[in-house]
């Protein structure tokens, strides 16, 4: 399986352990901007990285002299004022090998705090 995460998605693999019981198994991480990693790329690019008083544990991206857009992920499609800031639309990808003990995988997003989610499962 070929796994490739942008933005604030996640991927959870349930499996069976060796009692038959159902375990899950993340996939990815969100990649938010206080990554370390993110962040360095942010801030070499000029882009700042903090949380808004109203919400600390939520850091945000934003341009360097303006307090906008205030995005809670480090890659996204879209969001173009911040592509020269820091904000990449290249997956992480990751590869995983599956066995007989993988039932199915889970595909999920919040959208936003206050948006919509989704969930989709895929039975193999």
């Amino acid at each position: 399986m070929v796994i490739a995460n942008l933005g604030d998605s996640r991927a959870v693999l349930c499996n069976r352990d060796d009692e038959d019981q159902l375990v899950s198994v993340q996939l990815t991480v969100d990649l938010k901007p206080n990554l370390p990693t993110e962040a360095e790329r942010i801030e070499n690019c000029e882009g700042r990285v903090l949380a808004m008083d109203e919400e600390p544990e939520v850091f945000r991206m934003w341009m360097p002299e303006q307090n906008c857009p205030g995005l809670a992920m480090a890659r996204a499609f879209g969001d173009f004022c911040l592509k020269d800031f820091g904000l990449i639309s290249t997956p992480e990808v990751s590869y995983r090998r599956l066995t007989d003990r993988d039932e199915f995988v889970v595909l999920a997003t919040d959208g936003s705090k206050h948006g919509m989610s989704m969930v989709l499962k895929f039975f193999f």
